[in-house]
């Protein structure tokens, strides 16, 4: 499967941006998806994932509340809606694929598909 991740850019402290990431390939809907994040100097970390079937989200601590994942396997997209923006979330944003489970929803070295990413800036 291929992704490609749209929608990043410049925002103000508390504003909003709408992240997509379109899949390609029929095997679209049977994989989790989850959005990652790094800043300069910093690791890539978990933002949030969905389950195959939208039925589970999580979403870490940082962006619980601000940020709600979905997915439309009609359009073979997925998206992160991103509130209430932070200086702190600014980040090159991944969106990731795979058939993982549990404790692997988390970690980003058990996604084998990946976007290119796309820049959210925040300023204060």
């Amino acid at each position: 499967v291929q992704l490609q991740a749209s929608g990043g850019g410049l925002v103000q402290a508390g504003g909003s941006l709408r992240l997509s990431c379109a899949a390609s390939g029929r095997t679209f809907s049977r994989y989790t998806m989850g959005w990652f994040r790094q800043a300069p100097g910093k690791e890539r970390e978990f933002v949030a994932v969905i389950s195959w079937s939208g039925g589970t989200t999580y979403y870490a601590d940082s962006v619980k509340g601000r940020f709600t994942i979905s997915r439309d396997n009609a359009k073979n997209t997925v998206y992160l809606q991103m509130n209430s923006l932070k200086p702190e979330d600014t980040a090159v944003y991944y969106c990731a694929a795979d058939a993982v489970y549990g404790s692997s929803w988390y970690r980003s070295a058990d996604y084998n598909y990946w976007g290119l990413g796309t820049q959210v800036t925040v300023s204060s």
